[in-house]
């Protein structure tokens, strides 16, 4: 029953993807869809529109594939920057461990579990009713000799992952140091960000900052940018950018009614121009932004935070290493992020509140991870057609079907689970925001470690601890039971979780290349729009959803190579799915919105430990569950040399991770002492960090002077 609820998901999966392949070698060739498909060629002024009718639009094709087949490291590190190359290190990195241990699982250990005699044989002739447990290790006899083959494969793959995970850090690291070598001279490079800033009575925050950097780093502050409140002044900004795109949008259709009502919801009140009525109100709304941007300018609302920039990388990063003062909680220093990356909108104040910022976010993801236990129960109730019939018995008529049988139990529940999953990141991005960070890299970065801990625990060990929350806090609380326990209950969930990396994996990677939701946006949205480049937005690739996905995978296949290694020629697709499509979704789709300079390597690499112990501990319990001591015995050093290997690489390579060592900074700097632009780089410094809502605002047509901005862009 189980299998064939398996080969029921799988062909669903493998139609879908075939129509996603179809239809996106299809659609994206139509002008219509280019702001779905290709909006990155169409910015950089690549692609060209064509309006008549050509059959050949309609025929599929594989020139994508071969494209993105080509594309080289340095092409997709010129293109996408270094975050998408280690993206990409990620996929390649989990083909080579499930390539080998896919070799061993299916050709060694495979052949060992189908011919055990702990459970039943195999019956080709009814292979469809067959239960998955036949190919697992349960059907090993307990005490067999065999069992010393899946012992040596979990110290062979161990080895090997040890081999590339030291090899990626290094490889990795590598690019990064080059990367900063071959960059120009950036701000973030010259910056730091000062927050929890004191101030006397007497004086303002920006001569409070003056006195101190002045007095502290003498021969090297530069300049500096106080942050002040501008939330308000954003909201006019976005009203004003909506009335312009109304106004574009009016002027640009012939066939637009321009007349309506000026009263609410233009249902009531006399009748107008609409485009008159709105350039009108867009003029009111500027000149509310020049207002409040001069009252700013003159005496605005300060926050104790400033972005301090100095005259040398070195002397930056001197100040960001170094405690600035002798009261820790004061003149708080951390590396500033790039202009285009700064998060203006929740700029925390105080070392107090971003505290307890951090202690209500955490407490709000105890809580969603708790509340998540209930679809996962719902899902488990699927996979039991006895206890789904006892819930809904009006159901059981229908149930008695096979088809509907074998789409419920292999097919709907990991649906239903990969639809739950789908709020959890925007939750997890919209916490992480509100901890204090500055920038949207340190957002992602802290939404992907959320999403990814999140995922492990709910879908991984709530479903196979399917139970209440008090057993899975017993089991917390009781760690010397976990290995006997997992030994039990991960073996059993086999099925399920190769259905979900068909379900989850196939159609996520495979949606994410015919990129449905945005398409359905565009076919809404699309009458509405005027039809002109300036309203086109390049979307960006969510690593906070896409990376811990990647892991979660990769942990599947380490915890059940050598258990069920019959997931692996699944997670071998999904991967091959998924080096061929992001590579093209980063040549098409996607621009980078920051460059953390590979800085999400580290999650990986620590999610990647954690599997490894995960797989050890699940070894040590299925060993003497099957009472081979012996080798239970043999596999304790393992997670305790993994352990000891991963604090070596942190030592090795994470410090070249977290900040440049001096020698590098050094070498830059001397470099732009013979670098004649300099100078110009210094003076645009000074205003990199001004707020952009503070930048003057022109969208009107009016050119009167009294719609020139107020504030200029000189030092606040």
């Amino acid at each position: 029953m189980l299998v064939s609820a398996l080969l029921t998901s799988l062909a669903i999966n493998f139609g879908l993807c075939i129509l996603f392949f179809t239809l996106y070698s299809i659609l994206r060739k139509q002008p219509f869809y280019y702001d779905v498909y290709v909006p990155r060629l169409l910015v950089e002024g690549t692609s060209k529109r064509r309006s008549r009718f050509n059959l050949e639009r309609l025929i599929p094709s594989p020139g994508w594939v071969r494209k993105a087949w080509k594309l080289s490291e340095e092409e997709l590190l010129s293109l996408s920057g270094l975050d998408a190359v280690v993206y990409m290190r990620i996929i390649t990195f989990s083909l080579k461990v499930f390539l080998v241990a896919g070799i061993i699982g299916i050709f060694v250990i495979l052949p060992v579990n189908c011919t055990g005699d702990q459970l039943e044989d195999i019956d080709f002739a009814d292979f469809s009713n067959n239960s998955l447990d036949v190919f697992t290790i349960s059907n090993v006899s307990s005490g067999s000799k065999r069992l010393w083959v899946h012992f040596s494969a979990v110290y062979v793959v161990t080895i090997f992952i040890w081999y590339l995970l030291y090899y990626e850090y290094k490889y990795i690291s590598s690019k990064r140091i080059a990367y900063f070598y071959s960059s120009k001279p950036q701000p973030h490079q010259f910056t730091v960000v000062v927050r929890s800033i004191p101030v006397s009575v007497q004086s303002s925050i920006s001569d409070s900052i003056e006195t101190f950097f002045s007095e502290v780093h003498p021969s090297t502050y530069l300049s500096h940018i106080v942050v002040r409140r501008t939330n308000k002044l954003r909201g006019l900004i976005n009203d004003a950018k909506k009335l312009y795109k109304r106004i574009v949008h009016l002027q640009g259709n012939s066939t637009e009614h321009k007349y309506g009502r000026a009263g609410c919801f233009g249902l009531f009140g006399r009748k107008v121009d609409l485009v008159d009525h709105y350039e009108k109100k867009l003029e009111n709304i500027e000149e509310n932004v020049r207002l409040e941007q001069s009252e700013l300018s003159l005496a605005g609302d300060e926050i104790p935070a400033a972005f301090v920039s100095f005259k040398t990388r070195y002397a930056a990063a001197t100040a960001f290493h170094l405690q600035q003062s002798i009261d820790p909680t004061k003149w708080v220093t951390e590396q500033a992020p790039e202009p285009r990356d700064v998060y203006w909108p929740f700029f925390t104040s105080t070392f107090f509140r971003r505290w307890i910022s951090k202690l209500v976010v955490i407490v709000a993801c105890i809580l969603l991870t708790i509340l998540f236990l209930l679809p996962v129960i719902f899902v488990q109730g699927l996979t039991n057609l006895s206890q789904l019939e006892v819930w809904l018995p009006f159901l059981e008529s229908i149930l008695t079907i096979t088809f509907v049988s074998e789409v419920v139990t292999g097919y709907l529940p990991s649906l239903i689970l990969q639809l739950f999953l789908k709020i959890v990141p925007p939750i997890m991005e919209l916490l992480s925001s509100i901890q204090g960070y500055v920038s949207h890299s340190d957002i992602e970065k802290s939404a992907c470690s959320k999403v990814l801990w999140f995922t492990i625990w709910n879908i991984f060990f709530a479903t196979v601890f399917s139970g209440s929350v008090l057993y899975q806090l017993s089991l917390i609380l009781d760690p010397k039971n976990i290995p006997a326990r997992l030994a039990v209950a991960v073996p059993a969930q086999a099925s399920f979780f190769i259905a979900y990396v068909v379900t989850s994996g196939w159609t996520s990677t495979s949606s994410e290349l015919f990129r449905l939701i945005p398409l359905i946006g565009s076919l809404i949205t699309k009458p509405c729009k005027s039809n002109t480049d300036d309203e086109l937005v390049v979307p960006t690739i969510p690593f906070h959803r896409d990376i811990p996905r990647l892991l979660f995978f990769g942990l599947l296949g380490i915890a059940y190579f050598f258990l069920a290694p019959l997931i692996l020629p699944f997670l071998l697709v999904y991967f091959c799915l998924a080096y061929i499509i992001y590579r093209n979704q980063f040549i098409n789709v996607y621009e980078p919105k920051f460059e953390t300079a590979g800085k999400f390597w580290p999650i990986v690499h620590n999610s990647m430990i954690f599997s490894l112990v995960l797989m050890h501990c699940i070894a040590v319990g299925i060993f003497t569950l099957k009472k081979v001591s012996l080798a239970s015995t043999l596999i304790f050093p393992l997670p305790i040399l993994t352990l000891l290997f991963n604090e070596y690489c942190r030592k090795r390579f994470l410090p070249i991770f977290t900040g440049y060592s001096a020698e590098s900074l050094i070498k830059k700097d001397k470099e732009d002492q013979n670098d004649a632009t300099m100078d110009e780089f210094f003076d645009k410094l000074v205003t990199a960090y001004q707020d952009p809502a503070l930048m003057p605002l022109q969208f009107s047509t009016n050119t009167d002077s009294l719609h020139s901005p107020l504030i200029s862009s000189a030092e606040v």
